[in-house]
């Protein structure tokens, strides 16, 4: 239980031990507690306005609401309690509370953050979901970073959550990537073939032309010739869903689903249609089929059938989103890069027609990514063609930093990622100095041993020898992660998490060049070696939630 959910607890107590001894307090209905952080420090650790909210329905004036329920407290880790202003309550701790944090830290050891909010909903989290049409660049980097930390996170905060790749494999792209393939497989057969302008035209096309001849040598020339590409298309297809594959697992990202959009042809998309059709939701119109997305806050009406009998883009979504309700999530929350901003409402409008509500999809929008050495902007990979690839990145600086890198900014925030900073081995690579910490840690345990000094266990330790501002400013950062992952989890931005990595790391250095743990005397020596401990545990469960190793020496 966090400290604040302590105290409101113990108000809870308290106002109902008011209620039961006055006859001037009657309290119909307990509204919830609101507990918060005072701006101003001399206001205290914590404080609440429940006094003035029970005021209007009580008929009493907050003070003495307030007043009457100051006498009732009654929690060991508060020192003080205050009515202050036209009502507000403020709590002065005590460093008890502080002690049993590190206390909850080695009780719970990899379990500490870990909440209960999600109560085990299903909570399906789609993203990357790149057309199998080339290498992943490093737009879809940041989005598979986002989309993979959070889930960590609401796994962490009690979700059940399931990571799912949507393979866009039923388009017009796959005929045009099987086409340059073959166009590519003339041209090594010696064949006067141009490649088309609309094809792809990365290095890897002809890494996969060439692949093909090594098996085949030369056997489908005249299907190539002729316009004949399934085969090209095929193996291409499967080629370059095997190395999206390779690139994210390499990237520490695994995905519990892959999902084919050919699945859905025809058969699911037209059960779809039918439903929207017996609901009156789709209109013919120029030998088109319309849906009524303005019926749900669209701008217009969007075609799902054209004149040709062809599906839209929009149809198979439908049915995808269907296939994903059918499938039991509570909640489903597609990772969208910000190209995909005016598609939200044509989805959004589709989940209400089916009758899913509003609040069942959450579009999580990624901003783009800006690569930068020296201050100027990378130029494109001449293997993928026109592109930086996701691979290029990570051989560069290394999948430590392309990760942390990657999830540190707002995801409504254009990214600034510099090659060079991520590099460095200072402090001002923010990924190398919250690993630094976790070293630093290692190397006093390794001094502590050869002192001879075993790490004794929490029972024999007296934790109110840490008493110096920078020892209990430490404890108070750990005993915030529990709230870090629920709110992290809440509001789906991850990278509240990697800010917190930062900012515990930081404070550890501080603690590291303020306070001597060796050298001391016992007693103190063991406090301090408690919370080092506790601070490496905490800096392994966040950094594990990050997708990023913790070495033991820099």
């Amino acid at each position: 239980m966090s400290v604040v959910q302590e105290v409101r607890n113990d108000l809870k107590d308290a106002l109902k031990t008011a209620v039961n001894s006055s006859q001037e307090l009657t309290v119909e209905t307990v509204p919830e507690i609101e507990i918060e952080e005072p701006r101003e420090e001399e206001h205290g650790d914590y404080a609440t306005n429940i006094a003035m909210v029970l005021s209007g329905q009580v008929g009493m004036a907050p003070r003495q609401i307030a007043e009457m329920i100051v006498e009732k407290i009654d929690l060991d880790i508060i020192d003080e309690v205050e009515v202050a202003g036209p009502g507000f309550i403020n709590f002065y701790l005590n460093n008890n509370w502080l002690y049993r944090v590190i206390e909850k830290v080695d009780r719970t050891g990899e379990q500490y953050g870990a909440t209960d909010l999600g109560e085990n909903q299903k909570v399906q989290i789609e993203f990357v979901s790149a057309n199998p049409t080339g290498p992943l660049h490093v737009g879809h980097s940041r989005g598979a970073v986002v989309g993979d930390v959070l889930a960590n996170i609401m796994e962490t905060a009690g979700f059940d959550v399931s990571k799912e790749y949507y393979i866009n494999d039923a388009g017009n792209q796959l005929e045009i990537l099987g086409n340059s393939v073959a166009v590519r497989y003339q041209q090594l057969l010696g064949e006067d073939v141009d490649l088309p302008e609309d094809s792809y035209q990365g290095e890897y096309i002809e890494e996969i032309a060439q692949e093909i001849l090594a098996e085949d040598d030369g056997e489908h020339l005249a299907d190539a010739k002729e316009g004949n590409i399934e085969y090209f298309r095929e193996f291409a297809y499967e080629k370059m869903l095997e190395n999206i594959g390779t690139d994210l697992n390499d990237f520490g990202i695994e995905f519990d689903n892959w999902f084919s959009e050919r699945s859905l042809h025809p058969d699911a998309i037209e059960e779809v249609i039918a439903e929207l059709r017996e609901k009156g939701l789709v209109y013919e119109e120029e030998d088109a089929l319309w849906f009524k997305s303005t019926e749900f806050g669209d701008d217009k009406d969007r075609v799902v059938v054209k004149s040709d009998g062809s599906y839209t883009y929009l149809a198979p979504d439908i049915a995808y989103h269907k296939n994903k309700h059918d499938r039991g999530f509570d909640q489903a929350i597609n990772v969208w890069g910000a190209d995909h901003h005016g598609y939200i409402a044509r989805v959004q409008a589709v989940i209400e027609a089916l009758g899913y509500g509003s609040d069942w999809l959450e579009v999580i929008l990624v901003q783009l990514v800006n690569l930068l050495r020296d201050g100027e902007t990378v130029k494109m990979s001449k293997r993928a063609g026109d592109f930086v690839t996701l691979r290029d990145v990570v051989d560069e600086v290394g999948l430590d930093a392309a990760r942390y890198f990657y999830v540190m900014r707002d995801t409504d925030s254009h990214l600034d990622f510099d090659l060079e900073l991520a590099k460095e081995e200072s402090k001002d690579n923010p990924v190398y100095y919250i690993q630094y910490a976790h070293a630093r840690i290692c190397s006093i345990e390794d001094q502590l041993a050869d002192e001879g000094y075993e790490i004794p266990d929490l029972d024999e330790v007296d934790l109110s020898h840490l008493t110096s501002d920078i020892e209990l400013d430490l404890i108070k950062k750990i005993a915030q992660y529990p709230a870090e992952i629920a709110e992290s989890a809440g509001s789906k931005e991850p990278h509240h998490i990697a800010r917190y990595a930062y900012d515990l790391a930081s404070l550890f250095h501080k603690f590291y060049n303020k306070c001597r743990v060796l050298g001391e005397d016992e007693e103190l020596l063991k406090a301090r070696t408690a919370l080092v401990e506790a601070v490496k545990q905490v800096l392994l469960n966040v950094l594990d939630i990050l997708g990023i190793s913790a070495p033991e020496s820099m």
